[in-house]
């Protein structure tokens, strides 16, 4: 079985991605990079090319959705299967964009809790159950990688060009996923993407917002389960 490399979202780290690793690891090699060590994504996917296998499938969320856009930029042959998760193949937008700069200087001056608390969190989850356990676990994550890692990875998500030519041309499995009510990166992102990538499967997942991979595990272990078997058929 091929491996499988996952890539978390902003401010994110493995623990994103634990429901799946526990149902996957036991069957194949699941491995999760940082994705904080540079500030632009052509860097950032050339640090995952040199630390991943010959050939692999690649899954992202969110930023590392698009972070896994550019790997297959990079280096098509190598990615087998891509799954992209609640995440967004265009450019920033000038509204985003306008956003950045402040949200920099508050975490460089030692505010970083409070970027994540009042500009980032309320937008990631749908209304449920396990909510306030998820953002705490979110508060937790971004604190671990602190600040410096905040600066980098706003830097890159402001600058990304745009990857809708890159995933025209990838012929690979995808799966195209995202929570039914993910605000920061909503269905049109993801309808656009199945649109363009002729081998895509999209699956929205009811009751979800931007993390699925929390909200509702067992529903993106399923998907990312089916879509793995499919690059196994084929390798």
């Amino acid at each position: 079985m091929l491996p499988l490399v996952l890539l978390p979202g902003m401010m994110c780290d493995a623990r994103l991605f634990g429901p799946q690793i526990d149902a996957l690891s036991g069957a194949r090699d699941v491995q999760v990079p940082g994705i904080g060590a540079a500030s632009d994504m052509g860097a950032l996917a050339r640090a995952v090319l040199d630390g991943a296998p010959p050939r692999f499938a690649l899954g992202g969320l969110s930023m590392g959705g698009i972070v896994a856009m550019e790997v297959a930029r990079q280096a098509p042959d190598r990615v087998a299967g891509l799954a992209l998760m609640d995440t967004n193949p265009l450019a920033e937008a000038e509204a985003i964009r306008a956003r950045r700069a402040p949200q920099i200087e508050k975490a460089r001056a030692g505010h970083l809790r409070a970027v994540m608390r009042d500009e980032m969190k309320p937008n990631y989850l749908t209304d449920g159950p396990c909510r306030d356990a998820i953002l705490d676990l979110c508060m937790d994550m971004a604190m671990d990688l602190g600040p410096e890692v905040f600066v980098r990875q706003s830097e890159a998500l402001r600058d990304r060009p745009d990857q809708t030519d890159r995933l025209r041309a990838y012929a690979g499995p995808a799966l195209i996923l995202c929570g039914e009510d993910d605000a920061l990166c909503p269905l049109k992102r993801h309808t656009l993407m199945h649109a363009l990538m002729p081998r895509s499967t999209l699956i929205v997942v009811p009751g979800a917002g931007h993390l699925p991979t929390l909200e509702q595990p067992e529903a993106v272990s399923a998907a990312l389960d089916a879509w793995l078997k499919e690059i196994d058929h084929e390798s």
